[in-house]
């Protein structure tokens, strides 16, 4: 990390303006060569400089230089950025004279990396802003500005000094136990600390199942026999003819996708070939993928026509999905009822027609009902974003499980000592306090360059 590293932090495309952005010690000093202007290395920190960038006498562009001076900065580092005019061509060049007067070209996500390994954020703000970046929506913005402001983090610090606190109490029974001054810990002790613990660590679970639908959306199947509706349902979700609908069975032979917004919470909608038995080979692709979607999806629309009897074929269908989350759309009300749907859930069941403008509505508030969405809008904010840190979260609470039986089983002190250690450990890399070199190289490299 000592050398100074340079990239374009802004879309490339046409556009107002693009960034530049420059961290390391000699930041300053590099931009200096192919800028002319006030003397940056003379200005205050953190203040905007009018000038020009140069190659040689060869005027490139007018520019505004932001100058931040470390450790006050993201990086901790110097910071250097070029607000130059939006243009492929003119960015690219200005990044051009960075790099052949001392830059190296900053990998993907180095500049969060060094923000993270010079102690500005830990792993899981890192993480955060991550989250913040490819936010699409307001309650997903929300989530990670929580998350880049420490919030889960500080309560991860809170724990592992309570088990520092248990270890040393430990520790001190152990070395020096002719002391009678000293409380003696006992397993009643050491259990009532741990349930403490593994309350935190499961409320930070329970509310981290419910972020994950705010941050990835709820994968939702539209699935049934040909010429049910389905993708009638899906363009008026989606309020566009996004699939095309046509009386002929075997229609939609792949998958057509589309995203709405219900209370902020993104609804990503498949609408799947009809299930049936073919002889079509493409349409059997299609069938294939569908059935192999109901495993996939968080929620599955199961659509029946109310103008046809259940087939065998719906029966075995209902029974591959009855215990995911699901909900069961009669459609086609407007037609003679032939269907007898009394071996169906009655709770899950929506009598509709697609026709009807105001059936998507029923849709949305059945939806709403199945996934809790308003009490998300109120969900504590303590929560992990990613499966490494659940993974992480998961198994100090495994190790908790195993201490209580330990206790129970009377297994003598200094092994409870060595698995507390382990779960401060564990806890320790979910922050970052401990991590393996390859794991930062696998994290940072999701990020965008320039970032």
């Amino acid at each position: 990390m000592n050398d100074t590293i340079a990239a374009i932090s802004t879309p490339l495309g046409v556009g107002a303006i693009s960034i530049i952005r420059v961290s390391g010690d000699d930041a300053i000093e590099i931009v200096k060569k192919i800028y002319k202007g006030k003397d940056l290395s003379k200005v205050k920190s953190h203040t905007i400089n009018y000038g020009h960038i140069y190659e040689k006498e060869k005027l490139i562009d007018e520019v505004l230089v932001s100058v931040m001076l470390k450790p006050n900065t993201f990086t901790k580092e110097n910071i250097v950025e070029i607000n130059s005019h939006g243009g492929i061509a003119t960015t690219n060049k200005i990044l051009e004279l960075l790099l052949s007067n001392g830059c190296r070209l900053a990998e993907p996500g180095e500049f969060t990396k060094r923000a993270f390994l010079n102690g500005r954020i830990d792993l899981i703000e890192a993480e955060g802003v991550m989250d913040l970046i490819n936010a699409k929506t307001e309650k997903q913005v929300e989530l990670a500005v929580n998350q880049v402001n420490g919030y889960t983090s500080n309560l991860i610090k809170e724990l592992r000094e309570k088990l520092v606190s248990m270890i040393a109490n430990i520790n001190v029974n152990i070395d020096y136990p002719e002391y009678d001054d000293i409380k003696e810990v006992t397993n009643k002790d050491i259990l009532n600390k741990l349930d403490e613990i593994k309350s935190s660590i499961k409320k930070v679970l329970n509310s981290s199942k419910d972020n994950q639908l705010i941050n990835e959306g709820i994968k939702t199947a539209i699935i049934g026999s040909p010429n049910v509706g389905k993708s009638s349902i899906l363009n008026k979700l989606l309020d566009e003819d996004k699939a095309i609908v046509t009386d002929i069975p075997g229609t939609t032979r792949d998958i057509v996708e589309g995203n709405i917004l219900i209370n902020g919470i993104m609804l990503k909608i498949i609408d799947t070939a009809g299930i049936r038995k073919t002889n079509d080979y493409v349409e059997n692709i299609g069938v294939e993928k569908s059935l192999n979607l109901i495993n996939e999806a968080d929620l599955i629309i199961y659509v029946l026509n109310n103008n046809e009897e259940i087939t065998e074929e719906e029966k075995n269908l209902y029974e591959q999905i009855k215990n995911k989350k699901h909900l069961i759309i009669i459609n086609k009300i407007d037609l003679p009822k032939k269907i007898d749907y009394s071996s169906l859930d009655k709770n899950k069941i929506i009598k509709i027609s697609a026709l009807d403008d105001n059936c998507i509505e029923i849709i949305k508030e059945k939806i709403k009902e199945l996934f809790n969405l308003e009490e998300l809008n109120n969900i504590d904010l303590t929560y992990l974003s990613n499966s490494r840190s659940i993974s992480l979260l998961n198994q100090s609470l495994e190790k908790i499980n195993e201490i209580e039986k330990s206790l129970k089983n009377e297994l003598p002190i200094d092994f409870i000592e060595i698995d507390l250690r382990s779960i401060w450990n564990i806890l320790g890399e979910i922050i970052g306090e401990t991590y393996k070199e390859e794991l930062l190289d696998e994290l940072f490299s999701r990020f965008c360059l320039g970032k």
